[in-house]
């Protein structure tokens, strides 16, 4: 049986990221993502918002991309995969968990800082095979009831 591990994310970035490089040169960036939802209270009538925070890494040149335009307060959308670790605490020697969002698409919102230019978008490398899968499946001859043959004369 197949399997789904995808994180789909809106939220505004917690602190400017921190961009490091690996020996390998792979470019690594990690940025802490809020997410907030309300909801009112039953015991008081209060409406009463939650916060959650996520820790989102990028790699390669998506996280080149997210240290040049990712900034503290900036609204954001990612998906990514779930990735589950644990660690010791030195100080304690406690065991702890951790949960992180390994980012494969990255979509700035709110348009750019100081312009009207529409969103940015930037995306992971994919595999050649899946790029060139939507282009295979369009019908060869005709329009296969697409938008091509539609007038340009639309009155709104």
């Amino acid at each position: 049986m197949a399997s789904v591990n995808k994180v789909i994310l809106v939220g505004n970035c917690g602190r400017d990221p921190e961009v490091r490089y690996l020996p390998s040169g792979q470019a690594v960036a990690n940025v802490s993502v809020a997410t907030s939802s309300r909801r009112k209270d039953r015991t008081s009538g209060e409406m009463v918002e939650d916060t959650q925070w996520h820790r989102i890494t990028f790699y390669d040149r998506l996280a080149e991309i997210a240290g040049e335009y990712i900034k503290k307060g900036r609204p954001i959308y990612v998906e990514g995969r779930l990735k589950y670790g644990s660690y010791t605490d030195q100080k304690t020697g406690q065991e702890r968990h951790t949960v992180d969002i390994i980012a494969s698409e990255l979509q700035l919102l709110g348009g750019r800082e100081g312009s009207g230019s529409p969103d940015t978008a930037a995306r992971a490398p994919r595999p050649a095979a899946q790029a060139a899968a939507p282009a295979a499946s369009k019908p060869a001859g005709g329009n296969g009831g697409g938008f091509d043959d539609l007038d340009d004369d639309i009155p709104f």
